[in-house]
Parts: C-alpha cells; structure tokens; sequence
C-alpha cells in the first residue's frame, strides 16, 4: 500500500490495529490461563470481552469506510505477544510470574493506546466524527485496563511478590550469633 495520503495512513494504522486486536483475542485466554491470582485471571477474562466489542467497533469503521480490514500483520504486536510467551514458560513463584504477566500485559495496552491515539486523530482530522468517537471509546477503554492493572498490581500482585522476595532473603540470610545485633540492609535505617 502505498501512502500519500492522511487517509492512506489512517487506513493503514486501522488494519495494524485490527490485526494486532485479533492477535490478543488468541492471547488474553493463555494469560489468564498462566495467571495464579483471582483478581488478574478476572482482570485478563474481561479484557478479552472488551476486546471483542473494540474489534466490532473497528469492522463498524471499515465498513464505513468501504476497506476490508484484513492485509496487514502487527509484527510489533506479533513481538510482544512472543514476548509474554516465553514469559509464560519460564519457572518461578507464582506471585512473581502474576507481577510478569502484568508487566507484559501493560506493555500491550501501552501499545495499543499509542495506536488509538494517533488513529483518533487522524480520523478527526479527516472530519470521520463517528470513527473518532468509536476509537475515543475504544482508547478510553484501554487507558481503564492499564489502571486496572496498575491498581492490581501495586496493591496486590506486586506486593505478594516482594512479600516472597523478603521471605527468600530470610531463609537464605546466617542466623546471626548469639549476641550479635542484626544488620540492617545498606541505606535502611
């Protein structure tokens, strides 16, 4: 596709984006297979509806716009989805690996707000009203489940895995001698 146009990339950057939406309909359900806490495999099943509802928002603006959304692979979305992949296969803590998965999920929805972001813009800029609500929808929506798991992760998942961290420490840390006083870690006071 050659672009020489706003409307030449605004079409372009809607099939990347319908691609890589489709691309996480296949990986939210192996996310929230991987994750052990409630909250995040509840936090991953509703996204996946979600999902669904922003990939008929973009058939709606395809439609409209008489294009077939079909052409295009999102490689960057391709990467991050291998990414959480070989995540998912690593060992570790449970808690450890729910913080990861976290990680890994924010990182795509960072990707994706940048993506609705520029899309919405264009489609004002082209005077496409209703498309630029339909992905203000879809960008609200996705700015809602970084908070999610921002919320998630900082009072809960985050905090079991530190949790587990200092317990390791403990069980590896010498009994101190009797006696002795107990250091405290450089720059605790």
């Amino acid at each position: 596709m050659s672009l020489d146009s706003l409307h030449d990339l605004y079409v372009d950057e809607l099939k990347d984006l319908y691609s890589a939406e489709n691309q996480l309909l296949k990986a939210l359900p192996r996310m929230a297979k991987a994750a052990t806490a409630p909250e995040l495999k509840a936090a991953f099943t509703e996204h996946l509806e979600v999902t669904r509802g922003q990939v008929a928002r973009l058939e709606q603006i395809f439609e409209e716009l008489g294009v077939s959304p079909k052409g295009k692979k999102c490689k960057a979305m391709e990467g991050l989805i291998e990414e959480g992949k070989e995540l998912m296969q690593e060992d570790g803590d449970e808690n450890v690996m729910d913080a990861a998965l976290i990680a890994a999920a924010q990182r795509v929805e960072h990707y994706e707000m940048a993506g609705y972001g520029c899309v919405r813009t264009f489609a004002h800029l082209l005077g496409y009203e209703d498309a630029t609500a339909l992905l203000q929808e879809t960008l609200d929506e996705e700015g809602e489940a970084d908070k999610k798991l921002t919320a998630l992760a900082e009072s809960v998942i985050n905090v079991e895995a530190a949790d587990e961290e200092g317990a390791e420490e403990e069980e590896a840390a010498p009994a101190p001698r009797s006696g002795a006083a107990k250091r405290k870690p450089a720059g605790k006071k």
